[in-house]
């Protein structure tokens, strides 16, 4: 990433020199880091929020609660995962995190399911079947309330800011069942060779 944020500001600087319209450039630039500011500002508020939530569910042991509630699906796609396992508990929280639309808030716990799991992966620093179905899963995440997506539209002056969220609800169900059916094939393909 590295890579292509610091080509994509290489560019802007040299078309700036090129086309005589550096400052514009610089403008844009100064510009932009305020409208970032503000745009973490208005974000951070709803991630604590719901980030502590999560940890109060995890401390008040609702987190079991929804692992039980979670166990047929994790038993099914995530095989020979305990509902009660360390790892267990991470994805149903990160789900619920991405069901809430809460991605940042998700991460975190996205990263102690892989830690989690890579405890038990017989070979290290290779994704197994799991660590490759949670990714699809993370990525894909159903949402059911598009949190953070409301908010950006709604620090944009969008008055309806959750009339997306058909639109969401459709495009999430196709790509997470997408994604799941073909991480699964993958791994039967893997285990057939």
């Amino acid at each position: 990433m590295k890579w292509i944020f610091s080509g994509l500001v290489i560019s802007a600087v040299f078309f700036g020199i090129i086309s005589g319209r550096m400052g514009a450039v610089s403008n844009a630039a100064l510009s932009s880091c305020g409208e970032a500011v503000g745009l973490m500002i208005t974000l951070m508020g709803s991630m604590c929020l719901w980030s502590g939530l999560m940890k109060i569910a995890d401390t008040a042991r609702l987190t079991e609660k929804i692992s039980r509630m979670f166990s047929p699906l994790i038993g099914v796609l995530f095989e020979g995962m305990h509902y009660k396992s360390a790892a267990a508990k991470a994805i149903t929280l990160n789900m619920s995190a991405n069901l809430l639309g809460l991605g940042n808030a998700a991460t975190p716990l996205g990263i102690a399911a892989m830690r989690e799991m890579e405890k038990r992966n017989p070979n290290p620093g290779v994704a197994t079947n799991n660590m490759a179905m949670f990714v699809v899963i993370n990525t894909a995440s159903l949402q059911l309330i598009p949190t953070t997506t409301a908010i950006l539209r709604q620090a944009a002056g969008s008055e309806r800011p959750l009339d997306i969220m058909p639109a969401v609800w459709i495009s999430s169900i196709v790509s997470l069942a997408s994604g799941v059916v073909v991480a699964k094939l993958l791994s039967k393909a893997g285990k057939g060779s």
